[in-house]
């Protein structure tokens, strides 16, 4: 499928209700374990795209507009919810994250991304240059990449408890 502005933003909209169905309400021994070394909990993952939504999205879209490929993009900090979640709940950050996301969907309707500024170039720290077209479809990716790593992480609380089931359930390690 062609990247198309309102196909996005048809994905990026739901993302905070779909994890506030999934996450809202749910005790911490799902939304605070991972399924193991440096993987992200559930709650990880929430403090994540809120760091995105303030520091990556819009950001990067604005960077590509006023400053195309003169400059690279500042690099994003994939671990800053490690120190920015600390002491809030999930419920915080569910509704600090459906705030976030409502403002940046207003910003990029705001910048009324054409053909023209979807063509822009901007230049990333380490991929080189990409386009606004390539930086809005990652984001729609990313939040199903996300919601995914929360989908497995929930799953993997019963890896063990589903017994010989396992080899039917690919979200789950075959050993």
């Amino acid at each position: 499928m062609k990247h198309e502005l309102a196909r996005s933003i048809e994905i990026l909209s739901r993302t905070p209700a779909t994890l506030r169905a999934l996450l809202g309400g749910v005790s911490e021994a799902w939304t605070m374990a991972n399924y193991g070394p440096d993987t992200f909990s559930p709650y990880d993952v929430v403090g994540h795209l809120i760091h995105g939504e303030k520091t990556d999205w819009i950001t990067r879209a604005r960077w590509i507009m006023e400053k195309g490929v003169r400059e690279p993009f500042p690099p994003f900090d994939r671990f800053a919810q490690q120190r920015e979640s600390v002491g809030k709940t999930l419920a915080t950050l569910l509704t600090e994250f459906e705030t976030l996301r409502a403002q940046s969907l207003a910003d990029l309707r705001s910048i009324r991304p054409d053909e023209g500024t979807l063509g822009l170039v901007g230049r990333h720290p380490s991929l080189g240059t990409v386009t606004m077209r390539e930086l809005v479809s990652t984001w729609v990716v990313h939040d199903l990449n996300h919601i995914a790593q929360i989908a497995k992480a929930l799953a993997f609380q019963y890896k063990d408890e589903v017994g010989p089931w396992r080899v039917y359930l690919p979200i789950l390690p075959k050993g």
